[in-house]
């Protein structure tokens, strides 16, 4: 049995044009990479739900390198019984 096609979603494609979209806004992170440790439970807790859950990139923002940093202090403090 031959597939189906339509034509029309293919003239149109199936994303949005990219020239209408508006870029990502960069975050401007007001920290040092220092300032990323288990110890700095006031700066963490921006970073973790009410349930306790770590925000992800996509809402956070950060660089992929600070988010590692960020998720290896997080659970460092939750051990630590600085952070639930």
């Amino acid at each position: 049995m031959p597939r189906k096609t339509n034509t029309e979603k293919d003239k149109r494609g199936n994303r949005r044009p990219t020239e209408n979209r508006t870029p990502r806004p960069k975050p401007k992170i007001d920290f040092t990479e220092d300032a990323l440790d288990f110890k700095n439970t006031n700066l963490l807790r921006q970073y973790v739900t009410d349930q306790g859950r770590i925000l992800p990139r996509k809402y956070t923002g950060m660089p992929a390198h600070y988010q590692r940093r960020l998720t290896n202090a997080i659970k460092r403090a939750r051990q630590m019984l600085l952070m639930k």
